[in-house]
Protein backbone atom coordinates (compact mmCIF):
# COMPACT_ATOMS: atom_id res chain seq x y z
CA UNK A 1 0.00 0.00 0.00
CA UNK A 2 1.25 3.39 -0.86
CA UNK A 3 1.09 6.21 1.36
CA UNK A 4 1.57 10.28 0.42
CA UNK A 5 2.46 13.17 1.59
CA UNK A 6 -0.68 15.87 1.63
CA UNK A 7 0.57 17.88 -1.30
CA UNK A 8 1.33 14.35 -3.58
CA UNK A 9 -2.68 13.71 -2.39
CA UNK A 10 -3.30 17.35 -3.83
CA UNK A 11 -1.84 16.49 -6.95
CA UNK A 12 -4.26 13.10 -7.06
CA UNK A 13 -7.16 14.94 -6.29
CA UNK A 14 -6.11 16.91 -9.31
CA UNK A 15 -5.37 14.37 -11.35
CA UNK A 16 -8.31 12.44 -10.92
CA UNK A 17 -10.20 15.64 -12.20
CA UNK A 18 -8.40 16.89 -15.10
CA UNK A 19 -7.05 13.86 -16.70
CA UNK A 20 -9.53 11.40 -15.76
CA UNK A 21 -12.26 13.38 -15.59
CA UNK A 22 -13.89 12.38 -12.27
CA UNK A 23 -15.17 15.19 -10.72
CA UNK A 24 -15.00 16.83 -7.94
CA UNK A 25 -18.27 16.49 -7.06
CA UNK A 26 -17.95 12.43 -7.46
CA UNK A 27 -14.99 12.19 -5.30
CA UNK A 28 -16.44 13.97 -1.86
CA UNK A 29 -19.92 11.84 -2.52
CA UNK A 30 -17.45 8.77 -2.45
CA UNK A 31 -15.37 9.34 0.12
CA UNK A 32 -18.97 10.68 2.35
CA UNK A 33 -20.75 7.38 1.45
CA UNK A 34 -17.20 5.44 1.96
CA UNK A 35 -17.21 6.98 5.72
CA UNK A 36 -20.91 6.52 6.20
CA UNK A 37 -20.69 2.48 5.35
CA UNK A 38 -17.61 2.37 8.51
CA UNK A 39 -20.52 4.65 11.03
CA UNK A 40 -23.32 2.30 9.90
CA UNK A 41 -21.46 -0.94 10.78
CA UNK A 42 -19.52 0.77 14.24
CA UNK A 43 -22.19 2.64 15.39
CA UNK A 44 -25.59 1.50 13.30
CA UNK A 45 -27.79 4.56 12.03
CA UNK A 46 -31.51 3.92 12.51
CA UNK A 47 -32.94 5.80 15.58
CA UNK A 48 -29.23 6.89 16.54
CA UNK A 49 -27.88 10.80 17.27
CA UNK A 50 -24.89 12.04 15.63
CA UNK A 51 -23.21 15.28 15.60
CA UNK A 52 -21.01 16.34 13.26
CA UNK A 53 -18.01 18.82 13.23
CA UNK A 54 -17.34 20.39 9.70
CA UNK A 55 -14.84 22.66 8.72
CA UNK A 56 -15.04 25.20 6.15
CA UNK A 57 -12.70 23.03 3.87
CA UNK A 58 -13.60 20.55 1.64
CA UNK A 59 -13.23 17.60 4.84
CA UNK A 60 -16.37 19.66 5.90
CA UNK A 61 -17.67 18.92 2.38
CA UNK A 62 -17.56 15.20 3.43
CA UNK A 63 -18.96 15.55 6.66
CA UNK A 64 -21.97 17.02 5.13
CA UNK A 65 -22.56 13.84 2.70
CA UNK A 66 -22.20 11.60 6.03
CA UNK A 67 -25.04 13.84 7.46
CA UNK A 68 -27.35 13.65 4.53
CA UNK A 69 -26.71 9.87 4.40
CA UNK A 70 -27.26 9.85 8.24
CA UNK A 71 -30.54 11.29 7.88
CA UNK A 72 -31.39 9.06 4.56
CA UNK A 73 -31.15 6.25 6.61
CA UNK A 74 -33.50 7.36 9.62
CA UNK A 75 -30.78 8.66 12.13
CA UNK A 76 -31.17 11.91 13.84
CA UNK A 77 -27.84 14.35 13.29
CA UNK A 78 -26.81 18.11 13.90
CA UNK A 79 -24.09 19.92 12.33
CA UNK A 80 -22.12 22.64 13.48
CA UNK A 81 -20.06 24.54 11.84
CA UNK A 82 -16.57 25.76 12.85
CA UNK A 83 -15.80 29.14 10.36
CA UNK A 84 -18.00 30.99 8.13
CA UNK A 85 -20.24 29.15 6.25
CA UNK A 86 -19.71 31.98 3.40
CA UNK A 87 -16.02 30.47 2.23
CA UNK A 88 -16.99 27.14 0.94
CA UNK A 89 -16.36 26.59 -2.29
CA UNK A 90 -17.82 24.19 -5.18
CA UNK A 91 -18.89 20.93 -4.04
CA UNK A 92 -18.43 21.62 -0.17
CA UNK A 93 -20.80 24.48 -1.19
CA UNK A 94 -23.43 22.82 -3.33
CA UNK A 95 -23.00 20.16 -0.44
CA UNK A 96 -24.13 22.70 2.07
CA UNK A 97 -26.85 23.55 -0.11
CA UNK A 98 -28.20 20.87 -0.05
CA UNK A 99 -27.99 20.51 3.43
CA UNK A 100 -30.29 23.81 3.93
CA UNK A 101 -33.01 22.38 1.74
CA UNK A 102 -33.25 19.25 4.25
CA UNK A 103 -34.79 19.24 7.69
CA UNK A 104 -30.95 18.87 8.96
CA UNK A 105 -30.13 21.16 11.87
CA UNK A 106 -27.44 23.04 11.31
CA UNK A 107 -25.31 26.05 13.55
CA UNK A 108 -22.69 27.63 13.28
CA UNK A 109 -19.86 27.97 16.52
CA UNK A 110 -18.47 31.46 16.91
CA UNK A 111 -18.67 32.14 19.96
CA UNK A 112 -17.95 31.10 23.92
CA UNK A 113 -21.64 30.44 24.53
CA UNK A 114 -22.18 28.29 21.41
CA UNK A 115 -19.27 26.04 22.56
CA UNK A 116 -21.03 25.35 25.80
CA UNK A 117 -24.41 24.94 24.00
CA UNK A 118 -22.94 21.98 22.16
CA UNK A 119 -22.16 19.94 25.22
CA UNK A 120 -25.71 18.97 25.65
CA UNK A 121 -26.05 18.01 21.87
CA UNK A 122 -22.54 15.48 22.76
CA UNK A 123 -23.56 14.51 25.74
CA UNK A 124 -27.30 13.01 23.93
CA UNK A 125 -25.45 11.89 20.68
CA UNK A 126 -24.10 8.26 20.15
CA UNK A 127 -21.52 9.29 18.05
CA UNK A 128 -19.12 12.57 16.68
CA UNK A 129 -17.86 12.84 12.97
CA UNK A 130 -14.83 14.78 13.39
CA UNK A 131 -15.14 17.02 9.75
CA UNK A 132 -13.08 19.43 10.83
CA UNK A 133 -9.64 20.23 9.59
CA UNK A 134 -8.25 16.86 7.78
CA UNK A 135 -5.20 17.22 6.16
CA UNK A 136 -5.25 21.14 5.55
CA UNK A 137 -3.77 21.77 8.92
CA UNK A 138 -0.53 24.30 8.65
CA UNK A 139 -0.66 25.59 12.11
CA UNK A 140 -1.17 24.68 15.66
CA UNK A 141 -4.49 24.37 17.03
CA UNK A 142 -6.17 27.19 19.13
CA UNK A 143 -9.37 29.23 20.12
CA UNK A 144 -12.73 27.46 19.60
CA UNK A 145 -11.05 25.09 17.55
CA UNK A 146 -9.36 24.00 20.43
CA UNK A 147 -12.02 24.01 22.97
CA UNK A 148 -14.24 21.75 20.56
CA UNK A 149 -11.42 18.96 20.03
CA UNK A 150 -10.94 18.94 23.75
CA UNK A 151 -15.20 18.50 23.92
CA UNK A 152 -15.07 15.64 21.94
CA UNK A 153 -11.86 14.22 23.65
CA UNK A 154 -13.83 14.28 26.91
CA UNK A 155 -17.19 13.26 25.75
CA UNK A 156 -16.45 9.68 25.84
CA UNK A 157 -18.64 9.36 22.63
CA UNK A 158 -17.48 6.89 19.75
CA UNK A 159 -15.64 9.20 17.12
CA UNK A 160 -14.86 9.26 13.65
CA UNK A 161 -12.89 10.56 11.93
CA UNK A 162 -12.60 11.69 8.07
CA UNK A 163 -9.21 11.51 6.22
CA UNK A 164 -7.18 11.87 9.31
CA UNK A 165 -8.12 13.27 12.93
CA UNK A 166 -8.26 16.90 13.17
CA UNK A 167 -5.25 18.88 14.45
CA UNK A 168 -3.06 15.45 13.11
CA UNK A 169 0.00 16.93 10.25
CA UNK A 170 -0.64 15.32 7.67
CA UNK A 171 2.68 15.19 6.65
CA UNK A 172 4.67 13.82 9.98
CA UNK A 173 2.26 13.07 12.11
CA UNK A 174 3.11 15.83 14.52
CA UNK A 175 -0.11 16.86 16.94
CA UNK A 176 -0.25 20.74 16.46
CA UNK A 177 -1.21 21.61 19.88
CA UNK A 178 -4.00 19.10 20.19
CA UNK A 179 -5.74 16.71 18.27
CA UNK A 180 -9.15 14.19 18.14
CA UNK A 181 -8.40 10.70 19.38
CA UNK A 182 -10.64 9.01 16.84
CA UNK A 183 -12.27 5.37 17.67
CA UNK A 184 -11.96 4.90 13.30
CA UNK A 185 -10.59 7.24 10.64
CA UNK A 186 -11.57 6.90 7.19
CA UNK A 187 -9.16 8.00 4.83
CA UNK A 188 -8.93 8.72 1.47
CA UNK A 189 -7.19 7.81 -1.73
CA UNK A 190 -4.13 6.70 0.16
CA UNK A 191 -3.02 6.55 3.92
CA UNK A 192 -1.21 10.12 4.62
CA UNK A 193 2.02 10.10 6.60
CA UNK A 194 0.22 11.04 9.75
CA UNK A 195 -2.00 8.27 9.50
CA UNK A 196 0.86 6.09 9.35
CA UNK A 197 3.24 7.54 11.78
CA UNK A 198 3.49 8.05 15.70
CA UNK A 199 1.77 9.75 17.65
CA UNK A 200 -1.13 10.08 14.71
CA UNK A 201 -1.19 6.87 13.99
CA UNK A 202 -2.25 6.15 17.21
CA UNK A 203 -5.23 9.43 17.41
CA UNK A 204 -6.50 7.38 14.44
CA UNK A 205 -8.22 4.04 16.07
CA UNK A 206 -9.08 1.91 13.59
CA UNK A 207 -7.51 3.28 10.02
CA UNK A 208 -9.78 2.28 7.16
CA UNK A 209 -8.59 3.12 2.96
CA UNK A 210 -11.11 4.14 0.08
CA UNK A 211 -10.04 4.82 -2.83
CA UNK A 212 -12.90 7.04 -3.76
CA UNK A 213 -12.26 5.84 -7.43
CA UNK A 214 -8.77 6.54 -7.96
CA UNK A 215 -7.60 4.41 -10.68
CA UNK A 216 -4.58 2.25 -9.39
CA UNK A 217 -2.12 3.87 -12.16
CA UNK A 218 -2.37 6.98 -10.34
CA UNK A 219 -0.41 5.93 -7.31
CA UNK A 220 2.74 5.02 -9.08
CA UNK A 221 4.43 7.45 -8.70
CA UNK A 222 3.95 7.71 -4.71
CA UNK A 223 8.19 6.54 -3.58
CA UNK A 224 6.29 5.74 0.24
CA UNK A 225 4.55 2.93 0.96
CA UNK A 226 3.97 0.33 3.54
CA UNK A 227 6.40 -2.39 4.36
CA UNK A 228 5.41 -5.26 2.48
CA UNK A 229 8.31 -7.56 1.97
CA UNK A 230 8.71 -9.84 -0.97
CA UNK A 231 8.44 -13.52 0.50
CA UNK A 232 11.36 -15.67 1.07
CA UNK A 233 13.05 -18.23 -1.27
CA UNK A 234 11.78 -21.82 -0.35
CA UNK A 235 14.79 -23.34 1.94
CA UNK A 236 17.18 -25.67 -0.40
CA UNK A 237 15.81 -29.17 1.30
CA UNK A 238 19.73 -30.53 0.24
CA UNK A 239 21.42 -27.40 1.54
CA UNK A 240 24.16 -26.99 4.13
CA UNK A 241 25.32 -24.19 6.43
CA UNK A 242 26.74 -22.01 3.95
CA UNK A 243 23.73 -22.23 1.48
CA UNK A 244 22.05 -19.96 4.16
CA UNK A 245 24.49 -17.37 4.69
CA UNK A 246 27.85 -16.72 6.07
CA UNK A 247 28.55 -13.98 8.10
CA UNK A 248 30.90 -12.34 9.89
CA UNK A 249 29.93 -10.34 13.09
CA UNK A 250 32.84 -7.49 14.27
CA UNK A 251 31.47 -6.78 17.33
CA UNK A 252 31.47 -6.70 21.53
CA UNK A 253 34.02 -5.43 24.39
CA UNK A 254 35.19 -5.84 27.86
CA UNK A 255 31.67 -4.96 29.30
CA UNK A 256 29.26 -5.56 25.87
CA UNK A 257 29.09 -9.25 25.53
CA UNK A 258 25.30 -9.07 25.42
CA UNK A 259 25.18 -7.38 22.04
CA UNK A 260 27.79 -9.48 20.07
CA UNK A 261 25.40 -12.71 21.40
CA UNK A 262 22.26 -11.33 20.51
CA UNK A 263 23.48 -10.32 16.87
CA UNK A 264 24.99 -13.52 15.94
CA UNK A 265 22.44 -15.60 17.89
CA UNK A 266 19.47 -13.73 15.99
CA UNK A 267 21.18 -14.70 12.73
CA UNK A 268 21.17 -18.17 13.35
CA UNK A 269 17.35 -17.89 15.21
CA UNK A 270 16.12 -16.62 11.95
CA UNK A 271 17.17 -19.00 9.17
CA UNK A 272 21.21 -17.78 8.82
CA UNK A 273 23.62 -20.84 8.79
CA UNK A 274 27.30 -19.73 9.64
CA UNK A 275 27.75 -17.18 12.29
CA UNK A 276 31.51 -15.99 12.73
CA UNK A 277 31.78 -13.81 15.72
CA UNK A 278 34.74 -11.82 15.92
CA UNK A 279 34.76 -10.13 19.71
CA UNK A 280 37.64 -10.04 22.15
CA UNK A 281 39.35 -12.81 23.62
CA UNK A 282 38.25 -12.58 26.93
CA UNK A 283 34.81 -12.29 26.67
CA UNK A 284 34.56 -15.04 23.99
CA UNK A 285 34.41 -17.34 26.20
CA UNK A 286 31.32 -15.99 28.63
CA UNK A 287 30.01 -15.41 24.60
CA UNK A 288 30.44 -19.64 23.96
CA UNK A 289 28.97 -20.68 27.45
CA UNK A 290 25.41 -18.89 26.03
CA UNK A 291 25.67 -19.37 22.18
CA UNK A 292 28.06 -22.64 21.42
CA UNK A 293 26.58 -22.72 18.17
CA UNK A 294 28.54 -19.50 16.75
CA UNK A 295 31.91 -20.06 15.50
CA UNK A 296 34.16 -17.92 17.81
CA UNK A 297 37.08 -15.96 15.96
CA UNK A 298 38.63 -14.65 19.60
CA UNK A 299 40.48 -11.01 18.93
CA UNK A 300 43.26 -8.86 20.46
CA UNK A 301 42.55 -6.42 22.88
CA UNK A 302 43.17 -2.64 24.06
CA UNK A 303 43.99 -1.90 27.51
CA UNK A 304 40.06 -1.29 27.76
CA UNK A 305 39.20 -4.50 26.91
CA UNK A 306 37.81 -3.93 23.21
CA UNK A 307 38.53 -5.15 19.97
CA UNK A 308 43.12 -4.13 18.99
CA UNK A 309 43.63 -1.83 15.21
CA UNK A 310 46.31 -4.98 15.38
CA UNK A 311 43.24 -7.45 14.23
CA UNK A 312 42.65 -5.24 11.01
CA UNK A 313 44.04 -7.65 8.58
CA UNK A 314 43.09 -10.91 9.48
CA UNK A 315 38.86 -9.31 9.42
CA UNK A 316 40.24 -8.12 6.19
CA UNK A 317 40.91 -11.53 4.90
CA UNK A 318 38.11 -13.01 6.90
CA UNK A 319 35.29 -10.71 5.78
CA UNK A 320 36.51 -11.48 1.87
CA UNK A 321 35.83 -15.18 2.89
CA UNK A 322 32.04 -13.97 3.72
CA UNK A 323 28.80 -13.07 2.72
CA UNK A 324 28.02 -9.66 4.60
CA UNK A 325 29.33 -8.07 7.54
CA UNK A 326 27.81 -6.76 10.75
CA UNK A 327 30.61 -4.06 12.45
CA UNK A 328 29.39 -2.49 15.34
CA UNK A 329 27.13 -3.83 18.11
CA UNK A 330 28.84 -3.32 21.48
CA UNK A 331 32.23 -2.53 20.40
CA UNK A 332 32.74 0.40 22.81
CA UNK A 333 33.81 4.02 22.14
CA UNK A 334 37.70 3.24 22.66
CA UNK A 335 39.57 5.59 20.17
CA UNK A 336 41.44 2.67 18.76
CA UNK A 337 38.70 0.28 18.25
CA UNK A 338 36.83 3.42 16.88
CA UNK A 339 39.68 3.57 14.09
CA UNK A 340 39.40 0.23 13.44
CA UNK A 341 36.04 0.44 12.47
CA UNK A 342 36.47 3.19 9.79
CA UNK A 343 39.25 1.59 8.22
CA UNK A 344 37.36 -1.79 8.26
CA UNK A 345 34.61 0.28 6.42
CA UNK A 346 36.54 1.62 4.03
CA UNK A 347 38.56 -1.81 2.90
CA UNK A 348 35.80 -4.18 3.28
CA UNK A 349 34.50 -5.12 -0.41
CA UNK A 350 31.23 -7.18 0.66
CA UNK A 351 28.11 -6.05 2.37
CA UNK A 352 28.40 -4.10 5.35
CA UNK A 353 25.63 -3.64 7.88
CA UNK A 354 26.67 -1.20 10.82
CA UNK A 355 25.33 -0.46 13.90
CA UNK A 356 25.68 0.60 17.48
CA UNK A 357 28.93 1.85 18.10
CA UNK A 358 30.25 1.20 14.47
CA UNK A 359 27.59 4.23 13.43
CA UNK A 360 29.27 6.57 16.11
CA UNK A 361 32.95 5.69 14.82
CA UNK A 362 31.64 6.00 10.75
CA UNK A 363 29.99 9.85 11.75
CA UNK A 364 33.61 11.02 12.39
CA UNK A 365 34.29 10.33 8.34
CA UNK A 366 30.73 10.08 6.53
CA UNK A 367 32.95 9.91 3.05
CA UNK A 368 33.63 6.12 3.80
CA UNK A 369 30.12 5.11 3.12
CA UNK A 370 29.81 7.73 0.08
CA UNK A 371 32.95 5.98 -1.53
CA UNK A 372 32.09 2.33 -0.69
CA UNK A 373 31.50 0.80 -3.72
CA UNK A 374 29.77 -2.72 -1.89
CA UNK A 375 26.08 -2.20 -0.31
CA UNK A 376 25.73 -0.39 2.93
CA UNK A 377 23.45 -0.65 5.29
CA UNK A 378 23.20 1.66 8.62
CA UNK A 379 20.27 0.96 11.31
CA UNK A 380 20.58 3.80 13.69
CA UNK A 381 17.70 4.83 16.26
CA UNK A 382 16.88 8.40 16.35
CA UNK A 383 19.93 9.53 18.64
CA UNK A 384 22.46 8.10 16.35
CA UNK A 385 20.64 10.12 13.37
CA UNK A 386 21.06 12.98 15.00
CA UNK A 387 24.80 12.08 15.13
CA UNK A 388 24.81 11.19 11.22
CA UNK A 389 22.98 14.15 10.04
CA UNK A 390 24.15 17.14 12.58
CA UNK A 391 20.20 17.57 13.01
CA UNK A 392 19.22 17.81 16.75
CA UNK A 393 16.61 14.77 17.65
CA UNK A 394 13.40 17.19 17.72
CA UNK A 395 14.60 18.24 14.08
CA UNK A 396 13.83 14.34 12.74
CA UNK A 397 11.33 13.82 14.77
CA UNK A 398 9.23 16.76 13.39
CA UNK A 399 10.11 15.80 9.49
CA UNK A 400 11.78 11.68 9.71
CA UNK A 401 10.77 10.36 6.28
CA UNK A 402 12.28 13.34 4.55
CA UNK A 403 15.90 13.55 6.26
CA UNK A 404 15.57 9.83 6.07
CA UNK A 405 15.36 9.90 2.29
CA UNK A 406 17.91 13.21 1.72
CA UNK A 407 20.29 10.81 4.17
CA UNK A 408 20.04 7.54 2.62
CA UNK A 409 20.03 9.33 -0.57
CA UNK A 410 23.45 11.68 0.36
CA UNK A 411 24.93 8.41 1.56
CA UNK A 412 24.19 6.07 -1.24
CA UNK A 413 23.12 3.62 2.17
CA UNK A 414 20.15 1.79 3.21
CA UNK A 415 19.40 2.98 5.77
CA UNK A 416 16.70 2.01 8.81
CA UNK A 417 15.10 4.73 11.40
CA UNK A 418 14.71 2.71 14.19
CA UNK A 419 11.52 3.15 16.20
CA UNK A 420 7.46 3.23 16.48
CA UNK A 421 6.90 1.97 12.93
CA UNK A 422 10.68 1.83 12.07
CA UNK A 423 11.46 3.91 8.67
CA UNK A 424 13.92 2.11 5.75
CA UNK A 425 15.12 4.64 3.25
CA UNK A 426 16.81 3.76 0.07
CA UNK A 427 19.30 5.39 -1.62
CA UNK A 428 16.59 5.94 -5.24
CA UNK A 429 14.45 7.99 -2.07
CA UNK A 430 12.01 5.05 -1.70
CA UNK A 431 10.84 5.13 1.83
CA UNK A 432 8.78 2.07 3.54
CA UNK A 433 6.99 1.76 6.66
CA UNK A 434 7.46 -0.67 8.46
CA UNK A 435 4.09 -1.89 10.70
CA UNK A 436 5.27 -4.83 13.02
CA UNK A 437 6.35 -4.34 16.11
CA UNK A 438 5.39 -2.66 19.57
CA UNK A 439 6.84 -0.51 22.43
CA UNK A 440 7.83 -3.98 24.57
CA UNK A 441 10.34 -3.54 21.92
CA UNK A 442 12.09 -0.24 23.39
CA UNK A 443 14.48 -2.43 25.42
CA UNK A 444 19.07 -2.89 25.31
CA UNK A 445 20.03 -5.20 22.95
CA UNK A 446 16.65 -5.69 20.15
CA UNK A 447 18.46 -3.82 17.96
CA UNK A 448 21.15 -5.78 18.17
CA UNK A 449 18.67 -8.79 16.96
CA UNK A 450 17.17 -6.63 14.47
CA UNK A 451 21.28 -6.58 12.91
CA UNK A 452 21.42 -10.25 12.89
CA UNK A 453 17.83 -10.78 11.59
CA UNK A 454 19.01 -8.61 8.83
CA UNK A 455 21.60 -10.47 7.98
CA UNK A 456 19.18 -13.74 7.90
CA UNK A 457 17.25 -12.54 5.39
CA UNK A 458 20.38 -12.16 3.20
CA UNK A 459 21.96 -15.51 3.80
CA UNK A 460 18.59 -17.38 3.26
CA UNK A 461 18.71 -15.45 -0.07
CA UNK A 462 16.92 -12.24 -0.93
CA UNK A 463 18.66 -9.29 -2.37
CA UNK A 464 19.50 -6.74 0.04
CA UNK A 465 17.17 -3.86 0.07
CA UNK A 466 15.09 -6.76 0.29
CA UNK A 467 16.64 -8.34 2.83
CA UNK A 468 16.50 -5.29 5.04
CA UNK A 469 12.87 -5.02 4.63
CA UNK A 470 12.00 -8.52 5.51
CA UNK A 471 14.84 -8.47 8.26
CA UNK A 472 12.45 -5.41 9.53
CA UNK A 473 9.26 -6.76 9.46
CA UNK A 474 10.27 -10.30 11.28
CA UNK A 475 12.10 -8.58 14.00
CA UNK A 476 8.58 -6.67 14.57
CA UNK A 477 6.90 -9.90 14.05
CA UNK A 478 8.76 -11.52 16.49
CA UNK A 479 8.52 -8.74 19.19
CA UNK A 480 4.49 -9.03 18.33
CA UNK A 481 4.48 -13.06 19.32
CA UNK A 482 6.41 -12.06 22.53
CA UNK A 483 4.11 -9.52 23.61
CA UNK A 484 0.80 -12.02 22.84
CA UNK A 485 1.99 -14.34 25.16
CA UNK A 486 4.10 -12.32 28.05
CA UNK A 487 2.56 -8.90 27.42
CA UNK A 488 4.70 -5.50 26.13
CA UNK A 489 6.02 -5.48 29.64
CA UNK A 490 9.10 -6.68 30.58
CA UNK A 491 10.11 -8.20 27.15
CA UNK A 492 13.68 -8.77 26.50
CA UNK A 493 15.89 -8.96 23.81
CA UNK A 494 16.09 -12.81 24.82
CA UNK A 495 12.61 -12.89 24.15
CA UNK A 496 12.30 -11.64 20.81
CA UNK A 497 15.54 -14.03 20.28
CA UNK A 498 13.63 -16.84 20.87
CA UNK A 499 10.12 -15.99 19.15
CA UNK A 500 12.43 -15.52 15.61
CA UNK A 501 11.92 -18.90 14.42
CA UNK A 502 8.22 -19.11 15.16
CA UNK A 503 8.02 -15.33 13.16
CA UNK A 504 10.04 -16.75 10.18
CA UNK A 505 7.27 -19.71 10.09
CA UNK A 506 4.45 -17.36 10.20
CA UNK A 507 5.42 -15.95 7.63
CA UNK A 508 6.65 -18.59 5.32
CA UNK A 509 3.13 -19.87 6.05
CA UNK A 510 1.18 -17.13 5.70
CA UNK A 511 3.12 -14.37 3.50
CA UNK A 512 -0.06 -12.54 3.58
CA UNK A 513 -0.74 -12.15 7.23
CA UNK A 514 -3.45 -9.70 8.04
CA UNK A 515 -3.49 -7.06 11.09
CA UNK A 516 -6.88 -8.95 12.00
CA UNK A 517 -9.84 -10.40 11.07
CA UNK A 518 -12.45 -8.58 12.29
CA UNK A 519 -14.73 -7.20 9.36
CA UNK A 520 -18.13 -7.94 9.07
CA UNK A 521 -20.14 -9.10 6.18
CA UNK A 522 -22.07 -6.44 5.93
CA UNK A 523 -18.87 -3.91 5.57
CA UNK A 524 -17.42 -6.29 2.74
CA UNK A 525 -21.21 -6.19 0.72
CA UNK A 526 -19.94 -2.53 0.75
CA UNK A 527 -17.07 -2.77 -0.49
CA UNK A 528 -14.80 -2.16 2.64
CA UNK A 529 -12.82 -5.09 3.94
CA UNK A 530 -9.08 -5.96 4.97
CA UNK A 531 -6.50 -5.71 3.17
CA UNK A 532 -4.83 -9.19 2.21
CA UNK A 533 -1.54 -8.07 2.71
CA UNK A 534 1.72 -7.79 5.64
CA UNK A 535 1.17 -7.34 8.79
CA UNK A 536 0.50 -8.67 12.38
CA UNK A 537 -1.86 -10.70 14.05
CA UNK A 538 -2.61 -9.13 17.68
CA UNK A 539 -2.66 -5.78 15.77
CA UNK A 540 -5.44 -3.72 14.60
CA UNK A 541 -6.71 -3.58 11.14
CA UNK A 542 -5.95 -1.09 8.48
CA UNK A 543 -9.14 -1.56 6.19
CA UNK A 544 -9.31 -0.79 2.47
CA UNK A 545 -11.97 -1.00 -0.25
CA UNK A 546 -11.76 -3.60 -3.31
Amino acid sequence: MKISTVSEMRDLDKTAIEKFGISEDLLMENAGCAAYQVLSQTVGVKDRRFVVFCGIGNNGGDGFVIARKIHADDGNVKIFILGDPEKYRGAAKRNLDIIRRLPIAVERIESQDAVNAVKSDICRCDAVVDAIFGTGLTRDVGGLYREIIELINQSGKKVLSLDIPSGVDGDTGQIKGVAVKADDTVTFGVPKIGNILFPGYAQCGKLYVTHISFPPTMYESLKIEINHPPQLPPRNPDGHKGHFGDVLFIAGARSYFGAPYFAAMAFMKAGGGYARLAAPQAITPLIAAKGSEIVFVPQKETASGSISLENKSELLELAEKTDMTVLGPGLSLDEETQALVRELAREIRKPLLIDGDGITAICQDLEIIKQRKAETILTPHIGEMARITQKNVNEIAADKIAVLRNTAKSLNAVIVLKGGHSLIGCPDERVFINMSGNSGMATAGSGDVLAGTVAAMFGLGLPLEDAVRKGVFIHGLAGDLAADVKGQDGITAQDILEYLPLAVKADRNQPEINFGADSSSLLKQAGVSETARFSVPFRRAIYCPK
